[in-house]
């Protein structure tokens, strides 16, 4: 059965993971790859699963995703985005097709959440399930604007609705060092955008996800010792330790990904500093 829903990956050295997030997409025929000028052979690996593929060098998540929106002849009104590294499920799959068939004209889109797979466990617990994106939009209803390493939504006319159904997640299927690697690069984005992110504490508490992950940002980042808080909430307050080993390494990431936005905040300060002496 085909759900009238078209798909926009944005890739770059993705040739190991597409051909697992095309089995779990056989509902969908207008799939597009986005790809960001790879080494790899991603383009060629998603043209023989009969991907439509495009090419545009990579500025940001909300720029690809925009620049996907004006120049990816997409088939449908609604518009998925996955990335190489997620899948989808039959049930979420099921949750998209019946959210789209009922969604008034007044809905300009879905926040969706993911499962997070790592060494095939779902670490609910230390991934604070669920957490939501922007991720299904009604075609000329939305944008996307680059926030951090990710992005977040722009421009929404409409209400935003909830597919509470989750994809898998799977960051860690080409391995730590490479979730590693990819986090480092990713540090030097948040700290540029966090630097400057005033003390809201109204939107800390908004009922709205993402809004309120933004001013929580803005908060925990002038914390010290923020670090070892952000391995000890999921590890210890939340029971991450009860999803074992993989748990434990987990958090453990999480917290030195926290520290590296917060040294690279340090040098951004000292580095404006130097500039105005």
């Amino acid at each position: 059965m085909t759900i009238p829903v078209s798909i926009v990956i944005l890739a770059k050295n993705e040739e190991e993971n597409l051909p697992a997030l095309a089995k779990s997409i056989p509902w969908c025929d207008d799939v597009h790859v986005v790809d960001s000028l790879s080494t790899d052979n991603t383009v060629a690996v998603a043209k023989s699963l009969g991907f439509r593929t495009w090419s545009n060098p990579f500025r940001g998540f909300g720029d690809q995703r925009n620049w996907a929106l004006a120049n990816c002849a997409l088939k449908y009104p609604w518009i998925l985005f996955l990335d190489a590294d997620e899948k989808s499920t039959p049930a979420f799959a099921a949750e998209i097709e019946s959210a789209i068939a009922s969604a008034p004209e007044t809905v300009a889109g879905f926040y969706c959440c993911w499962k997070m797979i790592v060494e095939e466990v779902w670490l609910k617990r230390c991934d604070g399930f669920p957490k939501w994106q922007f991720r299904l939009m009604r075609q000329g209803r939305a944008a996307f604007a680059d926030f951090g390493h990710g992005q977040k939504e722009a421009d929404v006319q409409g209400e935003i609705h909830y597919i509470k159904e989750p994809y898998e997640h799977r960051p860690f299927s080409k391995g730590w060092a490479d979730w590693l690697d990819r986090h480092n690069r990713y540090s030097s984005k948040e700290a540029l955008e966090r630097v400057d992110l005033p003390f809201n504490l109204k939107e800390a508490f908004s009922k709205v996800g993402p809004v309120r992950n933004r001013a929580l940002k803005g908060i925990v980042s002038r914390v010290p010792g923020w670090p070892l808080v952000r391995f000890a909430i999921p590890y210890f307050l939340k029971f991450g330790f009860l999803e074992g080993a993989v748990g434990f390494i987990y958090c453990a990431n999480l917290g030195y990904y926290e520290f590296l936005i917060q040294i690279k905040i340090r040098e951004i300060k000292a580095a404006r500093v130097f500039v105005k002496k």
